[in-house]
Parts: structure tokens; sequence; C-alpha cells
């Protein structure tokens, strides 16, 4: 596939030296959207506007929602008001939402005026909804059929009118209220009879979401139910739009992204990386690295009460990073799970008994088996007595059983006071782990070895 760009890249770059625009639209039009966008971003940038000229129309559209945002300002700046308006014209209300949302206030001035009052009407109306809500993220452009029409009238309002519509594969039923009372598919009118009436072919079972619902419960319904497309209502059952799969996936992304970086104890970012600039990516980081080094403070306090106690017995010492890696990596492998569990509704805090009785027997199993193993390790390499190797070994399978407990029941918790789970995730689950099990080290060392 690299290959196969290259030699795109390569080509477009000949026959623009040489002027061929001909042989250039005819290539570039048989490249899929996605694939231009990927190809704009390697090319000379100063060509762009004329390579993007030699698209038709809807490929160029089509192609313009795929670019990041960086590129998209850059073209629109390079833009006549003429060609600003073809490609508003030919995007879906979504996507024009999307490009709003992105840019900088002079450019969507621009934009704005380019757009038709109607245009301008259902973007701003949008843009009220809550961010991360189902209607920031849903599009106006669906076939609504009436139930007292018959398949050949829905199938001629649907050839007259779905060129414009986001999707034509599924059809929602509305009555003279648009209160939503049935869907059905594009197959189950082709096979339905001509004078039938779309009440008796419809399903009256419709799974919808409302305009304020989050967004990530939206995504994670068309995984649950296999949708192509899932309708928006208000408060009072009125159909105000739809979410197509695409734009599910584009929020899984986003949300899975975002995760990502919380678990990793960095501020999340909506630019790719190479998009950002060092001083942002350090901005990032900074303010984690800064709360999670004082929050280190309180290990090394504990370290230092029990400073004369270590001193006599050096191997306790050495066996500290082993406890503390253990420990923050068995909270790591519980939070890791249970997060992805309430990411998608498998867990919820009804199921906090269950959770913390199943983390409690994988915890005795795992702390009871490292136990056994270091015990019988440090007896044969020499590096302990077996007083000492059992304080060590001991310490493990309480370690163990501590950090799962924590590590599955700080998400839940965040979760349930309103916190992102992510946040709760490795650095944070470390931090109080280390604390914790130095704590129980050494009270296990002084119950046992009396120091």
């Amino acid at each position: 596939m690299a290959d196969f760009t290259t030699t795109i890249e390569t080509t477009i770059e000949t026959l623009l030296e040489q002027k061929k625009y001909n042989s250039l639209r005819d290539i570039l039009s048989t490249i899929n959207p996605a694939d231009i966008a990927a190809l704009f971003e390697d090319l000379p940038h100063n060509k762009l506007p004329l390579l993007f000229r030699l698209l038709p129309k809807e490929l160029a559209a089509e192609s313009f929602v795929e670019m990041d945002g960086d590129l998209q300002e850059e073209l629109i700046r390079g833009f006549s008001d003429n060609e600003l308006k073809e490609v508003i014209d030919e995007l879906y209300l979504d996507d024009a939402v999307d490009l709003v949302e992105e840019m900088p206030a002079n450019v969507v001035k621009r934009i704005l005026t380019q757009a038709d009052a109607e245009t301008r009407r259902l973007i701003n109306e949008m843009l009220k909804y809550p961010e991360d809500s189902a209607g920031s993220i849903m599009t106006t452009e669906y076939v609504d059929l009436r139930p007292d029409m018959t398949v050949s009238e829905a199938i001629k309002h649907i050839r007259r009118t779905g060129i414009d519509k986001e999707t034509v594969n599924v059809c929602y039923v509305t009555d003279a209220s648009r209160n939503l009372t049935g869907v059905l598919s594009i197959r189950d009118l082709i096979l339905s009879s001509d004078d039938t009436e779309i009440a008796d072919v419809m399903s009256p079972n419709v799974i919808s979401v409302n305009t304020l619902e989050d967004q990530e419960t939206v995504a994670s319904m068309f995984a649950k139910y296999s949708f192509t497309a899932l309708p928006v209502v208000d408060g009072e059952n009125r159909l105000v739009g739809i979410v197509t799969v695409d734009d599910a996936i584009d929020v899984i992304q986003e949300e899975a992204t975002e995760d990502i970086e919380k678990m990793a104890a960095i501020t999340p970012s909506d630019k790719p990386y190479l998009k950002q600039s060092v001083f942002s990516i350090f901005k990032s980081r900074i303010p984690w690295l800064l709360l999670l080094m004082i929050s280190a403070t309180f290990t090394g306090a504990i370290i230092t009460h029990f400073e004369d106690s270590l001193s006599a017995y050096i191997v306790l010492v050495a066996s500290i990073p082993m406890l503390m890696d253990t420990g923050g990596n068995c909270g790591s492998q519980s939070s890791v799970t249970i997060i992805r569990g309430l990411s998608l509704h498998e867990i919820s805090f009804s199921d906090t008994l269950r959770v913390v009785w199943k983390e409690f027997r994988i915890s005795i199993l795992c702390g009871v088996t490292l136990a056994i193993v270091n015990f019988f390790k440090m007896l044969l390499l020499g590096q302990a007595t077996s007083l000492v190797a059992m304080v060590i070994s001991l310490t493990l399978i309480f370690t163990v059983i501590m950090s799962k407990m924590i590590g599955c029941l700080l998400p839940i918790a965040a979760k349930r006071i309103g916190f992102d789970p992510a946040v709760m995730a490795s650095p944070i689950i470390t931090t109080v782990v280390d604390a914790m099990s130095l704590l129980i080290y050494f009270e296990i060392a002084r119950a046992i070895l009396k120091i």
C-alpha cells in the first residue's frame, strides 16, 4: 500500500509539472475520497488548490470532509467565494457543523456568509446542542415517510428527495406532528406490493435516542444493535435528526484516543501527534507529571520514617522496587479491565459487589502464586533467610489483594460521581498503591522481624 501511494504521488507531481490536467482529473476521479485526503497531506501545499479544483464537485466535497482541520483551513483561504459556496452546498449538514466548530472565527464568518439562509439556520440550531451530545453529531438530512403513503408513493418520494439525504437505506415514519412512529428499510419497500400502505410495512418498535444523550452511549448502541443509522428525537418524541454509522465510528475513535491519553496521564488533544508543537505536548504532560511527582513524596516519607529499621535488613530495601512494581501492575490490570467494562456498559455501579468479589478471588490466586515463586526464588539464590523471604512473600500477597481492590473500585467510584474512569488508570492507581504497599511491607516486617 505504501509503494502504491508513493507511485500515485510521483505520478501526480509529474503530471502537474507537465500541466496534463485532463489526465490528472481522470486519475483523481478513480481514487477514494479518504485516499485523496491522505494524498493531499503529502503533496506540496502550494499545488493543492489547483488539484482540488480538478476534482468533480461531489468528490471534492467528500474528500474535503476527510481532511484534517489545518488542511481544510488552508484550502478555504485559497478558495474564491464561489468555490467555497460550491463546497458548502455539497456538504452534509453534520459535516458543515463539524467544519464550523473546528475553524477559527474569521474563517467561520466566511463559511456562514457563503452558506444559504436555511443552511445557516440549521447550523446555528445544531450548534446549540451540548458538546458530545447526540444532537451535536446528528444530521437533519434523512428520509421521512408518512404512514398513509403507499409503497409506490414512498419510492417516488425517495427518488425525488433522496439525492440530498445522507442515507436512504433506512427510512423513518412520522405522523403529522413529526412524532416518530416507525422505521423500515429500503429492502422492505422493494419487496412489498406497490399498493401496500407504509403503516403495514413499517416496524413500530423504533429504538431512538434523545438529543441530549451522551455521544459515547449513542456510539455503543451501533455496536449493540448493528445499526447503520439511529434516529434522534426531542423531549416530545419528534424526529429531529439521525446519527449515521460513520459518525459513530468517529466518536468511538475519539473516545478511545481520549481514554488512552488520560490513562497515560496526558491531557487529551484533538490534534494528531505530528500536528502538535513541542510546547503544546509539553503543556499536556507536565501538569500530570508534577502532580505525580509531588504525590510520590508520600512514598519517600514512608521510607524515611522506617530508615532505621531498613538499615538492619538491607535486603528489605532491595525488594522495595519489586513490591511497588508488582502492586502497580496488578492495580493497572484491574483498572484497565474495569474501565473497558464501564465504557462498553458491561459494568455499572450496581455490579460493584460482584466485581469486588471476583477481583478478590483473582487477587488471592495471583498473590499466592507470586508469593510461592518469590519465596523459593529467594531461598534458591541465597538472597535472604527464610524469615525475611516469608516477610517479602506475605507482603506480595497483601499487596496484590490491596492493589486489585483499589484498581477495581476507583474507576467505579469515579464513574459514580461523574468523573471519567480513565483518569483513575495506571498513574493515579500506581501512586496510591506504592504508598499503601510500603505501609503493608513495613508493618509485616515489624511484626515478624521485630524491627
